[in-house]
């Protein structure tokens, strides 16, 4: 299985703790195209994408993202490129997306996010952070039973 992991980069790195730990718990369930977002040597100002710059970066994203069987998000800091992505991925009208939450922050979820949340193929999980390993184990669980 291959997942598409989505957290803010340019958009703060305050949380890049908890993309570590979802990143290492989404690797026991398939290859994690998007590993690099958990990264600790990677700052608010991104990657180097040498040469090709902020074009190169997308369109190898919106690549790994079309070859995602799952993308999961952690979308408790707002970022206009997990935006992005989670409409893509929408789009696309066959991934199974599960958003991640964490109401103790003191931020209110986008409407676009909680609202899309259908109970399917587009789930939004308000969680604190020592939930997080049992929230995606299940979001698993129900994916292979469908």
């Amino acid at each position: 299985m291959k997942v598409y992991f989505c957290g803010s980069i340019r958009g703060g790195r305050d949380d890049v703790h908890i993309y570590r730990r979802i990143v290492q718990k989404l690797q026991s369930y398939g290859s994690v195209l998007t590993e690099h977002v958990g990264s600790t040597e990677i700052s608010e100002r991104g990657e180097d994408a040498a040469s090709g710059g902020d074009r190169i970066i997308h369109d190898r994203d919106v690549d790994w993202l079309q070859q995602s069987d799952v993308v999961v998000a952690e979308v408790t800091n707002p970022s206009l490129g997990v935006g992005y992505e989670l409409g893509r991925a929408v789009a696309m009208e066959t991934k199974n997306i599960l958003c991640l939450f964490r109401p103790s922050s003191g931020r209110r979820l986008s409407a676009m996010i909680r609202g899309a949340d259908d109970g399917d193929q587009f789930v939004v999980k308000d969680y604190r952070e020592e939930e997080v390993e049992n929230i995606l184990e299940e979001f698993f669980i129900h994916l292979k039973r469908t």
